[in-house]
């Protein structure tokens, strides 16, 4: 009998041990399936996503939005109390945790890591503890039409996968340069999700270019003086040194992204800067909020990347989930942004590196540096079989270069649509002119511009510099009031000021009023310069001083000097036509 009973309890155990291997084999990702060396296409991905949210009823999958081409993008949401709607995990108190791959889809780690994370969690039940008070939102693929172009040579410097997609969408464009100007289907589909939901903390999954290291994980975060000052303390003292020490741990020391001060050479030293909001995490940050980037080794093994990546997202979310701080700081930097104490303070739109650095060990290989015979150039040769710690400078302190004080809104003629739809993506409040109103405004007027020879992201940016000074501007009905009273304020700044690197000027929003429409005959400007000459003699100073400093003006640039001190000259020519209202009363009585 007993014979009998262990039998039983046996075949029982086989039994459960077949199912479990059936479902282990069964829930295998596709790239844990191709021997962890391949990433499985956009179809793949879609099958996948929905037959975890069909497997869990924690898990739920939605389209997010629709690429140039029409393809699906992919959203998977994780919430153990089936909260799927974004005013139902806000309600809930979740942190909200948003996890963006293949937005370069040439390097997809974030993809096949967070498959095995939430194929973990829905699953085989691991790590379900962080969902007591995480929400996961996770894109699989953004760059959907990028990831389709598929093939093995489309990123010459990475070791693996075997076929990957490419860095731009079906516009060649590249969408982490979009995220301000919202060029892209994808982007905007990307501000949608983020200004429903408006994650805690966010993170950007990547693979690098450049030199060779030890590091097989880098990262990016905003604590060289661009964020808010209580959220970089709480991303520098209390984010970074847990994640560095649980990483280190693991075997995986991780480093802020490499940037060398001469390209490719580990002894020029590193640098590390503020980031502009065309970027994700520069973008981020600007939304106070936590962003980070993660840059694995192009060159270490692809699973390394992947394995990394998985282990950088965990430990992110045990810090989230012990976290009682970062909330209550997000909640206080958007009051902050939102009051009148934020603008009475100068707002830093550009940074430069000081000169002040700190020695740093750095993991580094052993390389030479040559003068190449091929190409003239140098030849930096590294050897990763030869580890060696650099003590090397890292330039990372920064300062305000360009610095503003903000007005109390901004306003926008009607006619300029694409600009005010553009802000309208980003969440920003605005009210329309119920009628043509008479405002009082501080405007700019642009000199010394300069269009750029050739396209970047299929725009032609601009170079200028500005000048202000106040005037009564007529707007028209439906002109928009950009009030700076809200969480967005600095989103808002580097969108309408156009010093601000990557601001809707630079991008060439605003380039036909850089052109000139109406000219002059040098026949009449002759006689006409003579008489002005004649009734103003001090009109020849201001032309020698002209001259002077352009040596190379022409008969018709004098002559166009001479235009463009008569009233016939464009009033409109080089003016911002976006205006601030700097008086807080005006401001009111618009309201």
């Amino acid at each position: 009998m007993n014979r009998i009973i262990i039998l039983i309890i046996l075949i029982t155990q086989f039994s459960a041990y077949v199912r479990s291997s059936e479902k282990e084999k069964k829930w295998l990702t596709y790239y844990e399936e191709s021997n962890f060396n391949r990433t499985p296409s956009h179809e793949e991905t879609l099958e996948f996503s929905r037959a975890l949210a069909d497997a869990s009823p924690m898990l739920h999958y939605q389209i997010m939005g629709h690429s140039h081409k029409g393809r699906e993008i992919p959203l998977l949401i994780l919430d153990r109390n089936e909260n799927f709607l974004p005013e139902q995990v806000k309600a809930s108190g979740n942190k909200i945790l948003l996890i963006q791959a293949a937005i370069h889809p040439g390097e997809p780690v974030g993809k096949d890591a967070g498959f095995i994370l939430l194929r973990d969690m829905v699953i085989h039940k691991k790590h379900i503890e962080y969902l007591e008070n995480i929400t996961i939102l996770f894109i699989p693929i953004l760059n959907v039409d990028g990831h389709e172009r598929f093939g093995p040579f489309n990123r010459i410097n990475q070791n693996g996968p075997e076929e990957m997609g490419w860095r731009t969408n079906a516009l060649n464009l590249n969408l982490n340069r979009d995220f301000l100007k919202a060029d892209s289907r994808e982007i905007e589909a990307f501000l949608k999700l983020w200004h429903e939901w408006e994650p805690d903390f966010f993170i950007d999954t990547h693979s690098t270019n450049g030199g060779d290291y030890q590091y097989t994980m880098t990262y990016v975060l905003d604590i060289f003086g661009g964020a808010n000052r209580n959220l970089e303390n709480w991303m520098e003292n209390r984010y970074l040194p847990a994640i560095e020490k649980k990483m280190e741990a693991d075997g995986y020391p991780i480093f802020p992204y490499v940037t060398y001060r001469s390209w490719h050479d580990p002894r020029s030293g590193l640098r590390s800067g503020v980031y502009s909001p065309m970027f994700s995490t520069g973008y981020i940050s600007e939304l106070n909020r936590p962003g980070l980037l993660l840059e694995t080794h192009m060159l270490k093994p692809y699973p390394m990347r992947v394995e990394s990546t998985l282990l950088m997202i965990l430990h992110t979310m045990d810090i989230l989930h012990r976290d009682n701080q970062l909330k209550r700081i997000i909640m206080e930097a958007d009051r902050y942004t939102a009051s009148s104490e934020f603008r009475e303070e100068k707002f830093p739109l550009r940074f430069e590196l000081t000169g002040d650095s700190v020695m740093v060990d750095f993991l580094g290989v052993e390389y030479t540096k040559k003068e190449s015979s091929l190409s003239g150039g140098y030849w930096f040769i590294y050897d990763s079989d030869k580890p060696v710690t650099y003590q090397i400078p890292w330039f990372n302190k920064n300062r305000a270069s360009y610095e503003v004080q903000l007005p109390e809104a901004y306003i926008i003629p009607v006619q300029y649509k694409d600009v005010i739809d553009r802000l309208a993506m980003h969440g920003i409040k605005m009210k329309k002119l119920a009628e043509e109103t008479e405002i009082e405004i501080e405007a700019y007027r642009f000199d010394d511009v300069q269009l750029s020879a050739r396209s970047t992201e299929g725009r032609q940016t601009a170079s200028f510099k500005t000048t202000s000074g106040h005037e009564i501007r007529t707007f028209p009905k439906g002109s928009v009031i950009i009030p700076m009273d809200q969480p967005r304020a600095r989103i808002i700044a580097h969108a309408l000021e156009p010093m601000a690197p990557g601001s809707f000027a630079y991008w060439g929003f605003f380039n036909s009023v850089f052109e000139r429409v109406e000219y002059f005959e040098s026949y009449v400007m002759e006689e006409m310069a003579r008489e002005m000459l004649a009734q103003d003699p001090s009109l020849r100073i201001g032309l020698e001083k002209a001259m002077e400093e352009n040596p190379a003006m022409n008969p018709y640039a004098i002559l166009s000097w001479f235009y463009e001190q008569t009233p016939y000259y464009d009033q409109k020519h080089n003016v911002y036509p976006v205006g601030r209202i700097m008086n807080a009363d005006l401001l009111q009585d618009l309201k």
